[in-house]
């Protein structure tokens, strides 16, 4: 027999419909919001992450969803434009990137609903819109870059970590002639080579002046510090894996972990998944020493904020998603996320619960540099970060600096157009 239930209608006339399906509305059942996020390794620590949430929101449950990292900017625009079943809330990747979700309509504006005023606009500058200036994610993680070595190795072989460049070579011909790999990396990826850049190569090109002089159209990347610091990340081929070009960005990172190289050129972001990898581990870090001809005469730790958390803006439990959100930018969450997953929290006044991320970003504190490639030339395509990449991949091979500078200049000029020209 079929049910019905009674339905009031706006003139108070009365109805009988079919049994009324369950309210997913806020004061209804219970919802069930759906995070997208790119890094499958997390799920078990957001699980974590998610409970304090849930407990103090008890009609609203969360289910992180990870995609594979090298589909996810594919994918994430066509799961965002669901009519039904979409994600409710999503990870975005910072700076560029995110332009064109904005842009589409894609994403909800956070001004007014999440409380941000305590916040540097330095890091919510990675989740705003290029166009309209509006707050289209909550940030959830700053990185920083160094180099990071493996202790015992260190000890082992009686080297200390180097404070300047001729101390860093002679370890690396050191750990050579003993048959370990200096520095693990990959040839294969173009950001890993961006990244090793930014690490060794800041110093040599001047820093934050340069990118300024950069983004005011006063220096273009054929300028001779900055082709300069590219050979510096070039002449390091030695150092390298064997066949560095076919190296992948996994491999690398098992080079590291297996203690078969001492030192990996990367981020803050690589030390949780390299503990849990190898809990035996034990990781330290240092900045790489200024490069020979280096315009900055001391050591810089590098950073940028790593991706922000935004609301779907065709999701179908808006208000829950939002309440989510708003939680994200508070101490709570960032605390938990900071030592769950060992990461350094974006959140104001949340302090890492790692040593060694302590470390580093206390390093970005004191004398840290804007990681350009990523912060001030990724808006367009090709992204800074990929065409350096790519130029210092074809150095690897051969090309000369010059020609890799004019390579980076070509690709960035494409899209860029500096802000005194």
């Amino acid at each position: 027999m079929r049910k019905f239930c009674t339905v009031i209608t706006a003139l108070g006339v009365v109805l009988a419909a079919p049994a009324c399906a369950p309210s997913t509305k806020s004061g209804g059942d219970k919802v069930t919001l759906t995070v997208l996020s790119w890094r499958p390794e997390d799920t078990a620590g957001y699980a974590k992450i998610f409970a304090p949430f849930e407990k103090s929101h008890p009609k609203i449950k969360v289910k992180f969803k990870p995609i594979k990292n090298t589909e996810y900017l594919t994918v994430l625009p066509t799961e965002l434009k669901k009519s039904t079943g979409g994600p409710d809330v999503v990870q975005l990747k910072p700076y560029g990137p995110i332009q064109s979700l904005i842009s589409a309509g894609n994403l909800a504006p956070l001004d007014g609903q999440v409380d941000v005023s305590k916040w540097d606009p330095s890091v919510l500058q990675a989740a705003k819109g290029k166009q309209d200036g509006k707050l289209y994610g909550v940030p959830y993680a700053m990185q920083t870059l160094s180099v990071l070595y493996n202790k015992k190795i260190f000890a082992d072989q009686q080297i200390q970590p180097p404070t300047t460049w001729a101390d860093f070579t002679a370890a690396c011909d050191k750990l050579k002639k003993a048959g370990i790999t200096p520095l693990s990396t990959s040839g294969l990826q173009p950001w890993v080579l961006a990244i090793d850049h930014q690490i060794f190569g800041a110093t040599r090109y001047g820093g934050d002046d340069f990118a300024k002089a950069a983004l005011a159209g006063q220096k273009n990347f054929t300028d001779p510090d900055y082709t300069a610091s590219l050979d510096v990340t070039a002449k390091l081929k030695p150092y390298y894996p064997d066949k560095v070009a076919a190296v992948d960005y996994p491999d690398a990172q098992t080079l590291f972990t297996s203690g078969k190289a001492a030192m990996y050129p990367g981020g803050s972001y690589e030390v949780g998944p390299f503990t849990k990898t190898n809990p035996d581990l034990q990781i330290g870090s240092f900045d790489a020493p200024p490069a020979p001809g280096a315009k900055v005469n001391h050591a810089l730790t590098s950073g940028f904020v790593d991706g922000s958390y935004g609301v779907n803006a065709h999701s179908e439990h808006k208000t829950e998603a939002m309440e989510l959100v708003k939680w994200m930018a508070t101490p709570e969450f960032g605390q938990l996320y900071a030592n769950t997953l060992k990461q350094i929290s974006a959140v104001p006044g949340v302090t890492p619960g790692d040593p060694l991320l302590a470390q580093t970003y206390e390093g970005f504190k004191t004398h840290g540099a804007t990681y350009m490639m990523v912060v001030d030339f990724g808006y367009g395509n090709p992204l800074g970060r990929d065409q350096e990449g790519e130029a210092l991949q074809k150095m690897l091979s051969g090309t000369s600096p010059a020609d890799a500078g004019k390579l980076v200049q070509k690709g960035i000029s494409a899209w860029f157009k500096p802000s005194g020209g």
